[in-house]
């Protein structure tokens, strides 16, 4: 399993917007055969600042979501609407593991 964890901080005017077009996206990527979970968190403490929480049955998965259509419509959606480039982290769970499942 594979956890990839999408640091997002978006300008203050499109919170909304990027909550909507984040939203849709999620829905269609949450039906990927290769993904486990796709969760999209907004900080408490600030708004305008959000993290995806992507987990992948493997590395093909990963590669495979980037070639959808609704990633891309999201991608090039959402781009303006960033207050700083997005970063990501990578991580490998030890618990649960997907035979635990």
């Amino acid at each position: 399993m594979l956890i990839v964890h999408v640091h997002v901080h978006v300008r203050s005017e499109c919170v909304q917007e990027f909550r909507e077009a984040t939203i849709e996206n999620a829905r269609h990527s949450i039906q990927e055969p290769g993904i486990a979970r796709f969760d999209v968190v907004q900080r408490t403490d600030d708004p305008t600042r959000f993290v995806l929480v992507e987990a992948y049955y493997d590395e093909a998965a990963t590669k495979a979501h980037k070639e959808t259509s609704h990633y891309a419509k999201w991608r090039d959606a959402v781009a303006p609407m960033m207050a700083e480039t997005r970063t990501s982290v990578r991580f490998t769970n030890l618990f649960p593991d997907s035979k635990d499942w």
